[in-house]
């Protein structure tokens, strides 16, 4: 399970993310100085650990180095709700008041990513003589 990203690691990597390309530490510090007052060797620190954490993959381009995201952020979301459900001692309990909190977009969302897994791995038929029978 990931640990969760600190906020300034958040920036960056919502910039890793969005651009989907290669970044240099150059382009991630501009576009956050839109935003804040930030240092060079800061985000070069931030972006080097997210490189030792495993976040981030680089390469060597003259005499800086360009980084690319190793996964995309739905992925990282993922992570952290399958670990939040897992910590969790009653899990169905934590799922009816996550689904609780959703606004209706989202709920629709849900119910997109459910007609989708469904789709692609569907349940087994049940066996004959058996279509009562609640499935597992």
């Amino acid at each position: 399970m990931p640990r969760p990203l600190g906020e300034l690691e958040d920036a960056v990597m919502t910039r890793v993310w969005q651009w989907n390309r290669p970044v240099t530490v150059r382009e991630v510090l501009e576009d956050l100085q839109q935003e804040r007052s930030i240092a060079y060797t800061t985000v070069m620190t931030v972006m080097d650990n997210l490189h030792q954490k495993g976040w981030v993959r680089r390469e060597v381009e003259g005499r800086a180095y360009r980084y690319t995201a190793v996964s995309t952020r739905a992925a990282y979301s993922a992570a952290l709700m399958n670990e939040a459900w897992a910590q969790s001692d009653n899990p169905a309990a934590a799922l009816v008041a996550f689904f609780g909190m959703m606004s209706p977009e989202q709920r629709e969302s849900l119910n997109d990513a459910i007609r989708i897994v469904q789709r692609d791995s569907p349940l087994p038929a049940a066996p004959e003589g058996d279509e009562g029978a609640p499935r597992p």
